[in-house]
């Protein structure tokens, strides 16, 4: 069984070295129509389509797309798992959707390595975690 949560030594999409990772290959299929439902309590602008980041955003996308309006003139809703630096939604975006200002679209993720008041690319989160304490050498 697949734990999400995980400690150890890795490298975010971004390059940065992590201590822990959340491993959401351990949400099934019910948990993410829960947490599609979740950002639905939250979503109020109708969406056309949810496209998941390859591949973390896939399984989001998926449940999301229950309650995508399929109205062209609606914006798209961009999904990913877990939002670290921006790098993946950032490069996402710029990939297969060149012409969109920055704030076109609607962009959720389930979980955000930092306070919301930090991620760009107006990103929205269910799960937000704090601040990390500066680390002082006195």
């Amino acid at each position: 069984m697949t734990e999400l949560f995980q400690h150890g030594d890795f490298i975010s999409h971004a390059g940065l070295p992590l201590k822990w990772k959340l491993e959401c290959d351990a949400i099934t299929d019910d948990g993410w129509k829960c947490l599609a439902k979740m950002i639905m309590d939250y979503q109020k602008n109708p969406f056309y389509e949810a496209v998941g980041i390859p591949r973390g955003g896939l399984k989001l996308a998926e449940a999301l797309n229950e309650y995508a309006s399929g109205n062209p003139s609606d914006f798209t809703l961009i999904c990913d798992d877990v939002f670290t630096t921006g790098t993946s939604m950032k490069e996402f975006i710029e990939e297969n959707y060149p012409n969109w200002l920055m704030g076109m679209g609607y962009r959720w993720v389930v979980f955000a390595r930092q306070p919301s008041n930090e991620y760009p690319f107006f990103t929205r989160a269910l799960f937000t975690m704090p601040k990390l304490p500066e680390v002082r050498y006195d």
